[in-house]
């Protein structure tokens, strides 16, 4: 004989339901299964599937799925760069296609296609109009894209779409780029850039008068000012870019990514603390307080066994079972990455931030501390606001140059191994405003970024 809920009242009720309830729960997940779907890139496998699938809507839907396994062409770049006039987006769309190995297509690549009927109307429409029709210029795409290098190599488009209309066409011909990369600067500096401007007619590459000027004498002289280049011209053409840009970015709201102009192309083109958990571990008086406690007196160094054990407490807890962890500024060396490694503890995302030992040393030399208020500054960047304030202020002896210059000499060492170690880290440029960086992080968290096809 069963007894179901209303046989024990109310109280036995609500033990029932609790007992049930998988949302209250714990989800003990073992880290295998997550480690095994991000090493073999299940989850991005199974999302882009389905968005294929939804997309095309086929009407047998395992021959698609099967078709879709067999290219394996999920990872290949697919990215869209736009920009306003002199924003520098060819010459970076250019640097991007050499860095993956992947295919430029800009409206003159595709109209200059041979061999294509759909290109010869494109070109005739082109002398004629100065522009190609967006039906025609759609079709042109597909024809590319279709194509086998494009397939199996993957594409970026340069300043296409060009409007909205355009970008809600492609977006339903299943066309959907991975990265839509955004290029701003303000119109003064892209009107005296533009004007500037030079083109190589053998190359197509572009150069500058003042900002980059081809050594060599023979480029020199081949040089030509594109047409239509004018002050009166490049507000025109501004102007018309603002009115669409704004109506295309809603378009992409996820994967969009607006990035400064106003800066060198080489700077545009390379865009849990372990000591704090050692600091938790004396302050709670935990089982490693009284042995880690003596290294915090003398200051010197906690050994790695010791800090393996702490760090593997906090990692098997529950939260970072099921809501994951991130580490920062550890492994310090390539010991610590191999203990890591052995006790099982693999990061699906490794980052580096690379910043020029000129500006470490300016940022961590001219810091101070008000011994009153215990208010930090920056000589630079966030100075004191009175004579009085910066007299009596402080500095910490591990900011001095000489401190600063072992500790760097010491990451440059660890650093270079530590890359090897974790072949798929991404570097990144950290010499720029932290909402940058962040920005960056968090693209190449949420959307991994393309590799290189070989």
């Amino acid at each position: 004989m069963t007894r179901g809920p209303s046989d024990s009242g109310p109280q036995g009720a609500a033990a029932l339901r609790g007992s049930m309830d998988a949302t209250t729960a714990p989800h003990r997940i073992p880290p295998q299964m997550p480690q095994y779907g991000e090493a073999n890139h299940i989850f991005e496998l199974m999302q882009n599937m389905l968005e294929q699938l939804l997309i095309h809507q086929p009407k047998d839907p395992i021959p698609f799925m099967i078709d879709h396994l067999q290219r394996d062409n999920d990872y290949v770049p697919k990215i869209v760069i736009l920009g306003p006039p002199a924003s520098g987006k060819t010459t970076i769309a250019m640097w991007l296609a050499k860095h993956l190995s992947t295919n430029l297509l800009s409206v003159e690549s595709l109209i200059a296609k041979e061999y294509s009927p759909l290109a010869a109307d494109a070109r005739m429409h082109y002398q004629k109009f100065k522009m190609v029709p967006d039906m025609l210029l759609i079709r042109l795409m597909q024809e590319r894209l279709k194509e086998e290098d494009c397939v199996r190599r993957g594409w970026i488009l340069d300043g296409i779409p060009e409007t909205r209309e355009q970008a809600l066409t492609i977006q339903t011909l299943g066309i959907s780029p991975r990265h839509v990369i955004v290029l701003s600067a303000p119109d003064t500096v892209l009107i005296e850039r533009n004007l500037g401007k030079r083109i190589d007619p053998q190359t197509g590459e572009i150069y500058h008068t003042t900002f980059d000027w081809p050594p060599e004498s023979e480029i020199q002289n081949r040089l030509m000012v594109p047409a239509g280049i004018f002050e009166g011209e490049t507000a025109r053409k501004l102007l018309e870019y603002h009115r669409n840009i704004v109506r295309i970015l809603p378009s992409y709201p996820k994967i969009l990514k607006v990035i400064s102009a106003d800066q060198p192309c080489v700077d545009v083109f390379y865009q849990v603390c372990c000591g704090q958990l050692l600091k938790e571990a004396v302050a709670d008086k935990s089982k490693y307080s009284d042995l880690i406690q003596p290294f915090f007196e003398k200051e010197i160094a906690v050994p790695d066994n010791i800090i393996m054990k702490v760090l593997k407490q906090r990692l098997d807890q529950q939260d970072c079972v099921e809501r994951g962890w991130v580490l920062h500024g550890f492994p310090r060396d390539l010991d610590q990455a191999h203990l890591m490694d052995n006790l099982g503890y693999k990061p699906n995302r490794v980052f580096f931030l690379n910043v020029p030992f000129d500006s470490v040393i300016e940022r961590l030399s001219l810091r101070r501390t008000d011994p009153i208020t215990g208010e930090r500054y920056h000589l630079m960047y966030k100075p004191p606001p009175t004579i009085e304030v910066q007299a009596r202020l402080l500095q910490n002896p591990k900011d001095s140059e000489e401190q600063i210059k072992l500790k760097m000499d010491l990451f440059y060492r660890n650093s270079a191994e530590l890359e090897q170690f974790y072949g798929d880290a991404i570097t990144l440029n950290g010499d720029q405003d932290p909402y940058t960086v962040f920005e960056y992080i968090e693209s190449g968290i949420i959307n991994r970024l393309p590799k290189k096809v070989p």
